[in-house]
């Protein structure tokens, strides 16, 4: 191994140690880690086929009932796990981005002490589309309690002149790092150019009607892989509905959004 995969290994492995029940400032500097093409490299471990080839598969795992990929973190690790069949060295960029449209998450270091440590696919996402973009999960979502009545009500006027808009839901979110916010779940009908143009001009006329130092953030509904909107298409009636027809709140899922059930943390 070069002398660069062998520091990149050791960045991946530092992190991994740090990671304990609890310490999510530990796990996010772990993920950043993996995000980092010149840092964060795994050895995947192949079920089928050579590394490269065209019918190369993925071993996969189930914990809790969500699916995962195994894989070490240096070539050391690789020895001591046993695996006799074919590997990919591969950047955690890259993995994140091939495992999280199928919900599949990334589980490093199966065979050691302790079982390893699993990253569910939502923070694969998180990896693939740029941590600062999303929220640090899990997360804690509910019914917004904060009273603002001249937002929704100007926001809802808005909404009524803006063609490209079907429904609004709303949500309070509190990330595991970070500040909570309130979430707008945006239902349109149309994404092209001019009606996300109009919709975002709807969100800036409402904006000054906030209370200062409250953070507001928008979500898409169609987005079928943020845990904003999939709490909201489960769990939120929307406050403003241009067909006048909601559907009935459904039971909140099972698990939470994508992560396993908590256990005394990752």
């Amino acid at each position: 191994m070069s002398a660069s995969g062998t520091a990149a290994a050791g960045q991946v492995e530092h992190m991994l140690r740090q990671v304990t029940p609890g310490r999510y400032d530990a796990y996010e500097a772990l993920l950043r880690v993996l995000a980092a093409p010149s840092s964060g490299q795994v050895w995947m471990l192949l079920w089928h086929g050579q590394a490269g080839s065209p019918d190369a598969q993925y071993g996969n795992m189930q914990v809790d009932g969500f699916g995962y990929a195994p894989c070490v973190t240096s070539a050391q690790e690789l020895s001591a796990s046993g695996w006799n069949r074919s590997y990919e060295v591969v950047d955690g960029l890259d993995v994140a981005r091939t495992l999280y449209p199928d919900h599949f998450g990334l589980w490093l270091n199966p065979h050691a002490p302790g079982g390893g440590l699993g990253i569910p696919w939502l923070d694969l996402r998180r990896i693939a589309t740029g941590l600062e973009r999303q929220p640090a999960g899990p997360l804690r979502l509910s019914e917004p309690g904060i009273e603002i009545p001249q937002f929704y009500a100007l926001l809802t006027q808005n909404a009524h002149l803006t063609p490209a808009v079907r429904s609004l839901r709303r949500a309070w979110v509190q990330p595991t790092l970070g500040a909570p916010y309130l979430a707008i779940g945006l239902d349109v009908y149309d994404t092209s150019p001019p009606a996300v143009d109009s919709v975002r001009a709807m969100m800036q006329q409402s904006i000054g009607a906030v209370p200062d130092g409250l953070p507001v953030s928008t979500v898409a509904m169609s987005d079928e892989f943020d845990p904003v909107a999939m709490w909201l298409r489960a769990n939120a009636r929307p406050f403003y509905d241009r067909e006048a027809h909601a559907a009935p709140a459904q039971a909140p899922v099972a698990g939470g959004y994508g992560y396993p059930p908590a256990r005394g943390g990752y």
